[in-house]
């Protein structure tokens, strides 16, 4: 059977990376002793894949891995099997069966993550003024906003616009819905290094503190979305 992990990133956590994290999961899938099927071939591995890669230095409520298990177990022994085998920073959330097969992997079907941004305070007084938050509303009322945006091999220029779904302040932190997964995917500090750089303002890596909240997918049409959380496409393990 196949089942989709919830889970959440945090404390200090947010500074392991991407493949690390991939060695750490399955570490605590043996100490939690899940029987995970494994691969075939010269160089068998555990069967498993996350959604979506997170950056090192986010935060994160909403992470998702999908893990092959040699047999049937319900979801609330898993996620507290795992609980038990992990530190401080990682909490697992809920674990739901999806279908076997490419096109229910949470990889193929990301779509959107909304992220909250929280604008650290500096103490040499170089932050941005209360401003910006009005200035970044505005700058979102256009068509188009053109960036460079780097892939595997080149460097191009795209229209990043259609790619913000949704943007919104809430108190001082700034929500973002932004387009997500393997062909349209921008990342939040693409946006403010873009709006930094057309409102003539200094940006800094890790200027904001940034949480991924939530991963979608798309399952509208091409004339209207509707997004839903990828731990909503299981089936509850009793």
């Amino acid at each position: 059977m196949r089942v989709r992990v919830k889970y959440a990133k945090q404390g200090l956590m947010r500074f392991i990376g991407h493949l690390d994290m991939m060695r750490y999961f399955q570490k605590a899938c043996r100490r939690a002793g899940i029987d995970v099927v494994y691969t075939e071939g010269l160089s068998p591995h555990m069967s498993m894949s996350f959604a979506l890669p997170l950056g090192v230095g986010m935060t994160s409520d909403s992470e998702y891995v999908d893990v092959d298990l040699v047999e049937s177990m319900p979801g609330r022994e898993i996620v507290s099997r795992l609980n038990c085998s992990v530190p401080e920073g990682i909490h697992f959330i809920e674990a739901r069966e999806i279908p076997i097969g490419k096109a229910h992997k949470g990889m193929n079907l990301a779509a959107r993550a909304d992220f909250t941004l929280h604008m650290k305070r500096d103490p040499s007084g170089n932050g941005w003024d209360a401003s910006w938050k009005e200035d970044f509303l505005r700058w979102l009322d256009q068509q188009e906003i053109m960036v460079m945006k780097k892939g595997k091999k080149t460097l191009k220029e795209i229209n990043i616009r259609p790619l913000i779904y949704e943007a919104r302040f809430e108190g001082e932190d700034l929500m973002l819905g932004l387009s997500a997964g393997l062909d349209r995917n921008i990342r939040p500090e693409l946006v403010m290094q873009a709006f930094a750089q057309q409102t003539e303002r200094a940006y800094q890596p890790f200027l904001f503190s940034i949480n991924r909240d939530e991963v979608y997918a798309d399952r509208g049409n091409e004339q209207e979305h509707a997004f839903v959380p990828l731990i909503d496409l299981g089936t509850v393990l009793a």
